[in-house]
């Protein structure tokens, strides 16, 4: 017979203990642990089966497996293709997550309408809302699709039933923190039911082959709410990124087991529902100020695709002790580090001075690349000089001044030659074993200081 023991598990971290304790010793945070009980002993009949498949299974010679491509299905939207690695993968357990309103459940029921309309059997379950919502905001984004199965359900025996009776090819949970099971005593949400019922969701993808997307909640801190142990699980994570206010969403991957971590989509919010849009470089730039200084772009890569963004610098003096340093969409360590360049390479006193950084439409660049265009526009706001506003600025910096070799060049001045500029400064490193477009001058550079002459023109 099963007996029923109490256990206190922390509801960040998923850390378990005999007692209740303020603060939790696996992730420090305070009041975090709540009280579950824990059935021990013979599971009931009907309890979860963790292993992914029925039929036990036989080691094999890695050399005898045969491997061959995952088969892909492409939707509509080109964007999420790309994000995905290519397509979705059949049998393959996908996690969005996003701050409430994003346009999250928008996108999820988009993508099934495609899916729908070419043949395919798509079962969205909504635990937030009911069949009647969920058909009051497909009715907005007019969407008609024969092969859409809309089923409003937080109970997981009675999904998993559904599931089994329906055979749909794709399946839709939003969200997963409204799904239960009846064995598990916690509440929905709880790091026990988002555990059992995630598992028990991966089972059946793995089993049926079924392509399963789960939405997940967002905490204030912008990570996925539950257990770490959520994101280690399932095959694929997607952050749906953007204000609220303002139309622009990107759709960017942190977690792929079939594609490449660092692509970005990028849609747009209208009237009816997510459009794509095909050049982010000229939606990033088309409000630029001409002749302002402090402005530099420089062509970024996002996984395969290049992008322009522009980087805006304000370097005022200060009259306290400490200057403040802040960055949006750069990392601020990086910006005191260029600055320290700057001030030891190419003698501009800006320990006096405060500095503030931004990456114009809400990119957020990490790669060394962008360190080229940072250090030019801290040195055109600080000497109050303009940049030329047809050039493009790439290349790495390093802590003796000189300028490093990036990859990718030819398709950064590709982009940069599409939008329109007349010249690009890079590395000389980076220059010869490459078609260099027509109509772009190209400059190779190999310190700071020369490539504060040639943008600044001295």
């Amino acid at each position: 017979m099963a007996k029923k023991k109490t256990k206190f598990m922390c509801q960040s971290c998923g850390y378990e203990s005999a007692k209740w304790m303020g603060r939790c010793p696996g992730c420090g945070e305070w009041n975090k642990m709540v009280e579950e009980v824990e059935i021990t002993g013979k599971q009931p009949k009907g309890a979860f089966i963790h292993s992914s498949s029925t039929t036990p299974s036989k080691p094999e010679k890695l050399i005898s497996v045969e491997s061959k491509e995952e088969p892909r299905v492409l939707t509509q939207s080109k964007e999420l293709n790309r994000v995905l690695g290519g397509g979705v993968v059949p049998g393959s357990l996908v996690l969005i997550g996003g701050d409430p309103g994003i346009g999250k459940s928008t996108l999820l029921l988009q993508v099934s309408s495609q899916l729908a309309a070419v043949k395919h059997k798509v079962l969205y379950i909504s635990g937030e809302e009911s069949i009647k919502q969920t058909k009051l905001r497909a009715d907005r984004l007019e969407i008609k699709a024969e092969d859409l199965y809309i089923y409003s359900e937080t109970n997981l025996e009675s999904i998993s039933q559904t599931i089994e009776s329906l055979s749909p090819d794709f399946v839709i949970v939003d969200s997963i923190q409204t799904v239960f099971h009846p064995e598990v005593t916690s509440a929905p949400g709880s790091v026990s039911q988002v555990r059992e019922c995630t598992s028990e969701l991966m089972r059946i993808a793995k089993t049926k082959g079924i392509a399963v997307f789960i939405v997940g909640h967002v905490t204030k801190e912008g990570s996925i709410a539950g257990p770490r142990l959520l994101e280690h699980m399932v095959d694929t994570v997607l952050y749906f990124e953007g204000e609220r206010h303002h139309s622009y969403r990107i759709l960017r991957a942190v977690k792929n087991r079939f594609g490449s971590t660092n692509e970005m989509g990028i849609f747009e919010m209208k009237e009816l529902g997510l459009e794509e849009v095909e050049n982010p470089s000229e939606i990033f730039l088309e409000e630029r100020s001409q002749g302002a200084a402090g402005s530099t772009v420089v062509a970024s890569m996002e996984g395969t695709r290049p992008v322009l963004v522009e980087i805006q610098a304000l370097i005022t003096p200060t009259s306290f002790n400490n200057p403040r340093r802040m960055a949006t969409g750069i990392d601020q360590a990086r910006v005191s580090l260029i600055m320290a360049v700057l001030e030891k390479r190419a003698g501009m006193l800006l320990q006096h001075q405060d500095a503030y950084l931004k990456v114009a439409g809400g990119m957020k660049l990490d790669e060394p690349a962008v360190d080229l265009a940072i250090a030019v526009s801290i040195a055109s706001s600080f000497r109050d000089q303009t940049s030329d506003a047809q050039d493009c600025i790439i290349g790495e910096v390093g802590l003796t001044g000189e300028i490093r070799r990036v990859s990718r060049i030819e398709q950064r001045v590709q982009e940069a030659t599409k939008l329109g500029f007349k010249r690009v400064i890079i590395p000389r490193n980076n220059i010869g074993g490459w078609k260099v477009p027509s109509g772009i001058e190209i400059i190779g550079v190999t310190n700071i200081n020369e490539a504060l002459k040639y943008a600044l023109g001295g």
